[in-house]
């Protein structure tokens, strides 16, 4: 395992995978926050006002921590804050499957006739979530914006 989380085009792989999944996640919930925040009311957890600042918010740090990833600016800060993301949206699944909802998980449309919760989703989330504490955990840097920044700043001070 230890040569997984050191080998630069496996971390490289792990970071495009999660960061466009969470990129194309973010962008049916910009377009749409009423519909994505009547997805989150759907799971019977939270009240119509904190459902639609989730839905306000959560779109935007998808986008930011899918950006962070896939150019290698801030990975693991980005990849902590997916991995919290989809610990939630995991017990959120969860919680569906034992109350028995038949409702759509709204991760990547709000179509209501889309991606219903079920094993699959709690697989799929699973996975993801797995893929972020990798890339947390990982120490393959060469192919990050951070380590370009890093060079740059040293080339400059010879």
């Amino acid at each position: 395992m230890k040569n997984l989380l050191s080998n630069d085009y496996v971390v490289l792989g792990a970071r495009i995978v999660l960061g466009f999944a969470f990129l194309v996640a973010s962008v049916d919930k910009l377009a749409s926050p009423e519909l994505f925040a009547r997805s989150i009311i759907n799971y019977k957890i939270l009240p119509h006002d904190p459902a639609m600042v989730i839905a306000t918010i959560l779109p935007w740090a998808e986008m930011l921590c899918s950006l962070c990833l896939i150019f290698g600016l801030a990975t693991r800060g980005g990849s902590l804050l997916m991995g919290a993301m989809l610990f939630v949206f995991t017990v959120a699944v969860l919680s569906a499957l034992a109350r028995g909802l038949d409702i759509t998980c709204g991760c990547f449309t709000q179509d209501p006739a889309a991606g219903k919760v079920g094993w699959m989703k709690l697989g799929e989330n699973t996975l993801l979530l797995l893929v972020s504490v990798f890339i947390y955990l990982s120490s393959g840097v060469r192919f990050t914006l951070e380590r370009y920044l890093h060079n740059q700043r040293g080339q400059s001070a010879v």
